[in-house]
């Protein structure tokens, strides 16, 4: 469990492809804190830490993983947002993220306002999946490349975020541009009381 308020930019140490996984080994500044079998969002993907040396970690990403996320365009140098995994004796910051990227969007504009920016986001709409609640609502919880932001002007397959700089400045949103692929996962109460509607 995460709350997407993202605790750093990891930078990519090293890629390697094997069958229908990749492992990714990364470099942060609290390798030192890890453990194996731990679990860490990447870029709001859920990962177990599988080794641990040299001052970095590594991760694997595994086919169904890769589909659903842009953990597989990853090459050596991307910088990843991280997160470790939600402590249960503290405030909750961000919003209930699993760490199960539902779909990617693409960035389709950034406008610049008086120091902070919009990013619009369009991905692809499956009907039945939106049914079950995998959609965005004005001023609800999305979350992008593992960071909780709060949705504002809510389409039917697009929406936008504002980005204050602080986040732009902190997270891998610095190096999104027109064109990039994101990771998106959908509020999971939204979720719930969609299927809830459909069960009653």
């Amino acid at each position: 469990m995460f709350s997407g308020i993202v605790e750093e930019a990891a930078t990519v140490v090293k890629a390697v492809r094997e069958g229908g996984n990749v492992h990714l080994t990364l470099r942060c500044s609290f390798v030192d804190e890890l453990k194996i079998d731990q679990s860490v969002a990447h870029n709001g993907v859920c990962l177990t830490v599988v080794a641990i040396a040299d001052g970095t970690y590594t991760v694997t990403a595994i086919e169904e993983t890769l589909r659903r996320s842009n953990l597989g365009l990853l090459k050596e140098g991307d910088r990843v947002n991280v997160e470790r995994c939600m402590l249960m004796n503290g405030r909750l910051d961000g919003h209930i993220v699993q760490g199960h990227v539902d779909c990617t969007a693409r960035c389709e504009a950034i406008e610049e306002v008086e120091g902070s920016r919009y990013f619009l986001f369009r991905y692809e709409v499956d009907e039945a999946m939106a049914r079950k609640g995998y959609v965005t609502v004005e001023k609800g919880s999305v979350t992008v490349n593992g960071v909780s932001l709060t949705v504002c002007d809510s389409e039917r397959d697009s929406f936008r975020v504002a980005i204050i700089p602080y986040t732009f400045e902190h997270t891998n949103f610095g190096d999104i541009r027109v064109g990039s692929t994101v990771n998106i996962e959908f509020d999971i109460i939204g979720k719930y009381l969609a299927r809830l509607a459909t069960c009653l």
